[in-house]
């Protein structure tokens, strides 16, 4: 045992580097310089130490030593490595970032490190540039040229906010059996059958399935969704067409709210969703009987986030088909019956976007009012 570097821990000391093992977080080398200390302030030997928190002894004796004569911070430090030159200088990294946010070379749809390093030697003194010279520096810089994110920024006019707006009070208003407000869309399915009989789960195996599958079509799910109450309505069709959305429309009259004076529908911009969807479908009085007792409210371009029965149908997705569902009558049955369960559990959507919130939110996106000018000429 070294008697020159002898290690006297204080009440304090010790218990913070008790609590620091404990917790166990940190650095691996800060941690086990704090066992090394708490060992040696037990009168272990260095051998002992070494031996049982799995380092040398040098690094045993180093560690009491900075302790002794600099502290418990410095002990649990350790001295910055010198480590190698960086390889390129800060004009040259500025270049390799220039060069990451510029078009890739022709012939090619992305950056590669492999790329990038060959560009760096082209247009430097350097003879070769490692990829992982080139990783590091980006990584730095946050920077990953070879990723793209795809977005729709929509143009925030007065018509966006008459229209948000118009949505959001309609949401906001108490609930009126006689004018309901429903909000409308329709999800595209794939049919997808099994090319294998899968395999069920047991205990100790998952369930498995073929990598194969086989085509059968595809289908479409309309989604109804009554805003202030906990009511949905399912309608699977072969296609969304405009007489598809007309019939959609006459079942709200005849079917889910006979009594309704007025149904309000908030619903998107798709081509098939106007009034003349229900011209094509029916003879004009048909088409006049229904739209009398149909008001369309749309959402803003771009922003069908404020169509609440988006919300509606990604919970149909997650909890009913996320799935491989071979046919029509098969998905048919399995829609209506998650219908089903999901009006009796009387679940709904918890909005909580308001008209305040979205002035308060987006007010320095809201157009300006114009501001007329005095008249100068006026007496």
């Amino acid at each position: 045992m070294n008697v020159r570097h002898r290690v006297t821990l204080s009440q304090e000391e010790r218990e913070q580097l008790r609590e620091m093992v404990r917790g166990g977080k940190g650095a691996v080398r800060r941690l086990k310089r704090a066992q090394v200390l708490l060992a040696a302030d037990a009168g272990t030997t260095d051998e002992t130490i070494a031996a049982n928190v799995a380092v040398g002894t040098s690094t045993v004796y180093r560690t009491k030593r900075r302790f002794v004569e600099e502290g418990l911070e410095e002990a649990l430090s350790e001295d910055p490595r010198p480590g190698a030159e960086r390889k390129l200088s800060a004009s040259e990294e500025a270049l390799l970032v220039a060069t990451a946010c510029a078009n890739p070379p022709p012939g090619r749809a992305r950056w590669t490190l492999e790329l990038l390093a060959g560009e760096m030697v082209r247009l430097t003194h350097h003879e070769s540039i490692s990829s992982e010279t080139i990783r590091r520096r980006l990584a730095e810089k946050q920077l990953k040229p070879w990723q793209k994110k795809m977005w729709c920024i929509p143009k925030v006019d007065a018509e966006f906010v008459a229209r948000m707006e118009d949505v959001l009070d309609l949401y906001a208003e108490v609930p009126d059996g006689l004018l309901p407000v429903v909000s409308f869309d329709e999800t595209p399915r794939q049919l997808i059958g099994e090319a294998r009989v899968p395999v069920m789960a047991k205990p100790g195996k998952r369930a498995r399935y073929d990598y194969e599958y086989v085509r059968n079509g595809t289908a479409n799910v309309f989604m109804m969704l009554d805003v202030h109450r906990p009511w949905r309505h399912a309608k699977v069709t072969l296609q969304r067409t405009a007489v598809d959305f007309a019939e959609c429309m006459r079942d709200l009259v005849d079917r889910h709210y006979p009594k309704a004076e007025l149904i309000r529908v908030v619903l998107d911009n798709l081509s098939t969703h106007t009034a003349a969807s229900l011209y094509e479908a029916f003879p004009p009085e048909e088409a006049r009987r229904v739209l009398r007792r149909v008001e369309f409210h749309y959402t803003p371009k771009h922003a069908s986030w404020l169509n609440m029965v988006e919300i509606e149908i990604g919970v149909m997705v997650g909890q009913c088909l996320d799935r491989r569902i071979p046919d029509m009558k098969t998905l048919i049955s399995e829609v209506a019956h998650w219908e089903r369960r999901r009006n009796a559990g009387k679940a709904r959507i918890k909005w909580l976007f308001d008209v305040d919130r979205a002035r308060r939110d987006l007010g320095r996106a809201y157009p300006v009012p114009f501001t007329r000018r005095p008249d100068r000429t006026a007496a």
